[in-house]
Parts: C-alpha cells; structure tokens; sequence
C-alpha cells in the first residue's frame, strides 16, 4: 500500500473508532433492541440472499457486528471483519454478553490474507462500505479468494448516484466516476448529527460498471444486478418515510435510485 493510501486509511480508521463510540449508543443501530432479539438485516438482502443456515459465511466491513450476527442467529457460520480496532472490540464484548457463536477480526480488506485461511460459502458486505476503498480490483481478488468454489457472493450497497450529489441533495456536487480520492471535513455521522465529531474523511466514488467489472475480472459470474428507488436505512438527509417502511429522498420518490445489490458465483472448475 502506498504512502498516500496508508495516511487515508489510517485517518479513515481514526474517524471510524470515533463513529463506533457514537454508534453503539445510538437509536439508529438499536443496540438494545438487537440484544432483546431483534434481526437487524433487511428485506433487501434476507430475500436475495436466502438461506445461510450451516453455511460459513464472511462478512467484510462489518462495522461492530450486528448485521453478521444476525446471520449467526439465522444458523451461519459467521466470520465479520472491519478495520476499526473499536468496532472489532464492541464486536467481541456483544457476541461475548449473549453467546453468539462469531468470529471477528481486525484487518484491512486488502490485509486478510495474511489473517485468514478458512474458504467460505458466502462472502458478503452490504451498505456504505465500498466507498473506503480506492482499489475494486484488489476488493474483488480478496472476495474471490476466501469463496469456495461454487460458493456465493452477494452485495447490497448504496447507489452511486447518491454519493454524486451535496450533504444536501440539491445539486451534483461529485463526479459518478471514480477521479480519485474526496477529501471531507466531516462533522457528525449518519446515526447522530449532532455527535462531536470532526475529523478528515477519505473516500473513493465507484460507478457499477467498475464494481461490475472487478467482479467480472476475477471470474465472478453475476446472477443478478438489482437498482432500487428507496433505502430501508434513514441515513441521509431530506428523508421521507412511505407506508412501506422504507426512506426516500423528497422531491427524488421514485425517480432517483438509492440501492442496488449484486449476487455472484465463483464457478465449480
């Protein structure tokens, strides 16, 4: 990893061992209601992706956990990994307080090679997570790496159309391809605006036909590639809430896309 790359992920990992301190007290994770029982995952992925009892399961970028907990709950075999220390660490002390049967591990995507061995049946990572990454080539090798043959992976991810307009989704702000890294002074975080945090933000925007591509590259074959007009997450500013339970921008319901989701298999041979 370069210099420059090692500054931005270092910073990044700063920034989000701050969010994590915010995050876990937060409504928006529900961390009470997650130890009451609750299954944190969405429609979205619980239909694409299906039945994941005894299958192992790896997630990457999995923040502190509960979404590849949830999947334990459903019978999987689960390893998540994130890069954030903190996040690793609440991880660990909420499987411990419930008896979750997980793994968790503290690593760079780029670096699991060298703190994994095991083969998975599924690899997947969901929501705001490829953005911290400048690299889908060397994601996609990794994703390909820890598959089983046969085995699948499934995405489900924000659109990048909506990392190309400002805070507040009034006008194109970014380009919807990949020009190199953003620069932010971020205040605040998703689960609380409000939170005191400040701090330097890197990110990378990567437009579906680069995802679809790196996949393509190492061999993936792709099932399905879905687009969808809301996000089941209230994560963005200007937000109204429909009777389906799910969050649109105003003044965007049904015209912008939100989601998209890609599910792929590592062939047999």
């Amino acid at each position: 990893m370069s210099d420059s790359f090692k500054k931005y992920f270092n910073s990044n990992k700063e920034l989000w061992n701050k969010k994590t301190s915010v995050h876990k007290n937060s409504d928006f994770y529900d961390l009470e209601g997650f130890k009451a029982g609750k299954n944190v995952l969405k429609q979205i992925e619980l239909t694409e992706l299906g039945d994941v009892k005894d299958k192992k399961l790896l997630h990457l970028q999995c923040h502190f956990g509960l979404d590849t907990m949830s999947w334990a709950r459903m019978g999987a075999d689960v390893t998540g990994v994130d890069f954030s220390d903190k996040a690793i660490e609440v991880a660990n002390q909420i499987k411990s307080d419930l008896g979750i049967n997980a793994k968790f591990i503290c690593s760079n995507i780029y670096d699991l090679k060298k703190h994994l061995d095991d083969p998975f049946d599924v690899v997947f990572t969901s929501y705001g997570v490829i953005g911290w990454l400048p690299d889908l080539n060397k994601w996609a090798d990794v994703i390909n790496h820890f598959l089983k043959p046969g085995g699948t992976f499934y995405m489900v991810e924000f659109h990048p159309m909506v990392w190309m307009l400002d805070d507040d989704f009034e006008k194109i702000k970014y380009s919807y391809f990949n020009e190199g890294v953003i620069e932010i002074d971020a205040e605040g975080t998703y689960a609380d605006r409000n939170a005191d945090i400040r701090h330097k933000e890197y990110s990378w925007n990567h437009n579906l036909s680069e995802v679809i591509n790196a996949l393509l590259n190492q061999g993936l074959e792709i099932e399905h590639m879905n687009e969808f007009d809301y996000s089941p997450y209230d994560c963005f500013p200007n937000t109204v809430k429909n009777e389906d339970g799910n969050y649109y921008i105003e003044g965007f319901e049904r015209i912008l896309p939100l989601v998209y989701s890609i599910k792929a298999t590592r062939g047999i041979s």
